[in-house]
């Protein structure tokens, strides 16, 4: 058990993985590790994001301009745009901008917006590694936004022969280079979240300040344990289903972000987790009974944040119905809740881990990301697989443009 920001804890029965297979992939974390390290410090690598050296292709100066909108609207997919819907669902309360995500294709959303704003008045994000995102193209033109020396606009993509690029210089609009090393799922630290970060107010030193908090002492023990464990359960497909109990509301954008990250980076050669995302206690009313009774094919995650309620139940006097429930803040019936759903999964012997955030601040939510990617890479690399890679959809995106021609 780790206690600082984060409290981490497995509970997972040794049945779920061989203690031969657990010692022999022991022996390989040290490499793997040594070799993560290199990856953190080499400047062409993913993990390099990671590394407080990282070189980022803008300056604080340049963007200082864009700071006097009050509104942004940031328009990507997947990767682009998860780690930024993140940081604004956890951080909301110290953002005085309002932001609007477009990460699908909802005429309903691009029309509210035009109908409700200025669309002169709104600073345009638009993010995509490749520059050729069909779901990001589509909602840039779709709002009609694209002017020639337009003020509010801000792109980031590679600098290669991209339709983003392109349009930057043919437009003269605001550019910045998005590093072709550095993956969607893994770029929160880059560019396509840092930027939105600043943007939104954030303290980007802070939220990036410990991403090396769990390469040493007792939390690499506890990084160590989380990804043997997790490797194994990979490879003996004991456990398929990793199941995000999300109690907080504030993490609910994490969790998707999360789910792109494992699911992109372990579902290969016919491998993987399936990340589904259950909000409880809702869920405790719908799926709870499948989830404790079905199937044993499922490790639960269970996430929770620092709450303090400032309102409490208060049942009138002579009122002698739910007594328990007097004086009782919201969260307090969360917690007892999640207490609750714990102890049944310890009696019946049914694996789950706890992620509790204690504090609500940049540096948490800075070390959730980073020890979520460092477990994924560790676990992927130990069971054979590349984790920066995703091939499989690379097919469907060829036969979406054929059927567009």
């Amino acid at each position: 058990m780790i206690k600082e920001n984060l409290l981490l804890k497995n509970n997972i029965q040794k049945n779920y993985f061989k203690q031969s297979s657990f010692n022999s992939f022991s022996k390989e974390f040290e490499k793997t590790i040594t070799n993560i390290k290199k990856e953190i410090n080499d400047n062409h690598s993913t993990l390099n994001v990671l590394n407080k050296k990282y070189e980022f292709n803008f300056k604080i100066k340049d963007l200082k301009t864009f700071r006097k909108f009050k509104v942004y609207a940031i328009i990507g997919m997947g990767g682009s745009i998860l780690g930024s819907m993140a940081i604004h669902n956890f951080l909301e309360k110290n953002i005085k901008k309002k932001i609007y995500f477009f990460n699908d294709l909802d005429e309903k959303k691009i029309s509210k917006l035009k109908k409700n704003k200025n669309l002169k008045k709104v600073l345009f994000l638009i993010v995509s590694k490749s520059g050729n995102t069909i779901e990001t193209l589509s909602n840039t033109f779709a709002l009609k936004i694209l002017k020639k020396n337009a003020k509010n606009i801000i792109i980031i993509s590679e600098k290669s022969n991209n339709t983003l690029f392109s349009l930057s210089k043919k437009l003269n609009l605001f550019y910045i280079k998005h590093n072709k090393f550095v993956g969607g799922r893994y770029s929160v630290f880059s560019e396509t979240g840092i930027i939105p970060a600043y943007l939104m107010g954030i303290n980007i030193t802070k939220f990036r300040s410990k991403t090396f908090s769990f390469l040493a002492g007792n939390r690499k023990s506890f990084l160590k344990e989380s990804s043997l464990i997790l490797t194994e359960l990979l490879l003996s497909k004991k456990l398929s289903n990793l199941i995000f109990l999300n109690y907080s509301p504030q993490l609910e954008q994490f969790l998707f972000w999360c789910q792109q990250l494992i699911a992109e980076s372990l579902g290969k050669q016919g491998k993987g987790f399936l990340p589904f995302i259950s909000n409880v206690p809702k869920d405790h009313h719908s799926l709870l009974q499948l989830y404790l009774d079905g199937p044993k094919d499922k490790l639960f995650y269970i996430f929770s944040c620092a709450e303090d309620s400032k309102n409490k139940i208060s049942i009138q006097k002579g009122v002698k119905i739910c007594n328990f429930l007097n004086k009782k803040k919201l969260s307090s019936i969360k917690t007892a809740q999640k207490k609750a759903l714990i102890k049944t999964l310890v009696e019946n012997k049914i694996p789950y881990r706890e992620f509790r955030i204690k504090k609500i601040n940049e540096e948490a939510l800075g070390e959730l990301f980073s020890y979520f990617m460092l477990e994924t890479v560790i676990s992927a690399k130990l069971a054979k697989i590349n984790p920066y890679d995703q091939p499989a959809v690379e097919q469907v995106k060829l036969f979406t443009k054929s059927f567009l021609s």
